[in-house]
């Protein structure tokens, strides 16, 4: 399946497939290629039976006939899609498939990263085809959504538990996260004005894009809840002239963001602070907010709003930006154990239970989620690229685990199971507030600050 170049091709981007898939518009319509006897090594030799056979169907029905077929460990090709499948899973024996049905997601992230199910046709495409079927269908039976979604509001999201699933994340080394995100260790979706920018270029336009939502101006105070490695911190500080004070419970992330303000002059500009958004004190002229509330729990929102409030000054301005989805749901649950424990993705009515009981004004809702499938390829990209050097860091399992989440997370976007959300809000009476979205959007920049490093 080789990808065809389309106008929106970045100019990045290498020729030939990635292991993930190919970025959008770029997928052949051929079908798949007859699968080689040869080419299941890890294949058992018991035969399938009319049983196993029959739950791989009822699956595949169950999640709305994708255009996938999926290959046992005896050969036995199954597909219940209306139109020849372009993509293949190939499940090397018998535990795996039973293991599928008592948590489809979670076996078959585990199974996959253990090698005992390989993919063909491109993960991308294949968990496209997967999200765009569930979305016309009903699941929550058949995927124990309700459970799980009980399960989840018995969990509280505590400092303490917060502090650990940040951990499990964001603190397995710096060295790993430099190989594939930006120079600036932004990770969070970029804006590409322009879906030519490089990675680089667009992360910076998304930190001016957010900066010019609050309406920041020399002089201005700013509190950032969840700042990562520091870059829009750094960034507000140096181009807008404000001070920063930004909160993070990641050690590692806290300590590259103060040694790079420190390099770059701005630690008076800019104070990182190693605690939770729960504990932030004082009254700032805008709340910033890029990427944490996915980790703050829907039990949490009022309490975040409460915090917001408490800290805005009268006129004050914030925004929070954040993976969210088109109505509640609940995570899949490989997502929730492997790789963002304790992560919410809210839809916009869930995140009004931080705005409305706080009597905020809702001033701009922005959804930028293609913005986020396409940072996602660049970062797939880079992953991949990198490979040697991230088998000398981990292994085998690892890697896999983290190519299928990137992969799957691109997948998502495309399809729209996920959204991206920017939500800019103010104190109800402000009056202080933009006449017109016209600074959003002003001339063209690239060459104000193309390539420059905060």
């Amino acid at each position: 399946m080789n990808p065809t170049k389309s106008e929106a091709t970045p100019k990045h981007a290498p020729p030939g497939n990635q292991p993930g898939d190919q970025p959008p518009g770029r997928e052949s319509q051929a079908v798949l290629p007859v699968r080689s006897s040869s080419s299941d090594s890890l294949s058992t030799q018991s035969k399938s039976t009319a049983f196993d056979r029959w739950l791989m169907r009822t699956m595949l029905k169950q999640a709305g006939n994708p255009e996938i077929e999926v290959v046992l460990w005896d050969k036995s090709v199954i597909s219940t899609s209306p139109v020849s499948p372009r993509t293949r899973a190939v499940i090397h024996n018998r535990s795996t498939l039973y293991k599928m049905l008592i948590d489809p997601s979670l076996y078959f992230g585990d199974a996959y990263s253990e090698g005992l199910i390989e993919v063909e046709g491109g993960l991308v495409n294949f968990h496209e085809a997967i999200d765009r079927c569930t979305h016309a269908v009903d699941t929550k039976h058949f995927y124990r959504d309700g459970l799980r979604s009980s399960l989840a509001w018995l969990k509280r999201n505590t400092i303490d538990a917060a502090r650990s699933n940040i951990h499990h994340h964001y603190d397995i080394g710096n060295d790993f996260y430099q190989l594939w995100l930006d120079e600036q260790l932004a990770y969070t979706c970029a804006y590409f004005a322009d879906p030519e920018m490089t990675l680089e270029e667009a992360q910076i336009a998304k930190m001016d894009h957010v900066c010019r939502k609050v309406g920041l101006k020399t002089g201005d105070t700013v509190v950032e809840a969840g700042c990562g490695w520091g870059a829009l911190a750094l960034h507000m500080a140096r181009y807008y002239g404000v001070k920063v004070r930004a909160f993070n419970i990641s050690r590692e992330q806290l300590s590259y963001a103060r040694d790079r303000a420190r390099q770059e002059g701005l630690s008076q500009q800019v104070e990182f602070v190693e605690d939770d958004w729960r504990n932030i004190t004082g009254t700032y002229d805008a709340f910033v907010s890029v990427g944490m509330l996915e980790h703050v729990g829907l039990k949490n929102y009022r309490r975040l709003g409460e915090v917001i409030s408490g800290c805005l000054s009268p006129q004050g301005r914030g925004l929070i930006h954040s993976i969210g989805c088109n109505s509640p749901r609940t995570l899949d649950s490989w997502t929730t154990r492997r790789i963002f424990p304790g992560a919410h993705v809210p839809s916009l009515s869930e995140m009004m239970q931080i705005f409305e009981p706080q009597k905020f004004s809702v001033l701009d809702v922005e959804n930028i989620r293609l913005h986020y499938a396409m940072t996602l390829e660049h970062w797939l990209q880079r992953y991949e690229q990198n490979l040697d050097q991230v088998r000398e860091m981990f292994d085998e399992n690892f890697i896999r685990t983290w190519r299928l989440y990137l992969s799957a997370s691109i997948a998502a976007f495309r399809s729209g199971s996920l959204q991206l959300f920017q939500v800019a809000f103010t104190k109800g009476d402000n009056n202080e507030i933009p006449w017109t979205r016209a600074a959003l959007y002003p001339e063209e920049r690239r060459q104000s600050r193309r390539g420059e490093q905060t």
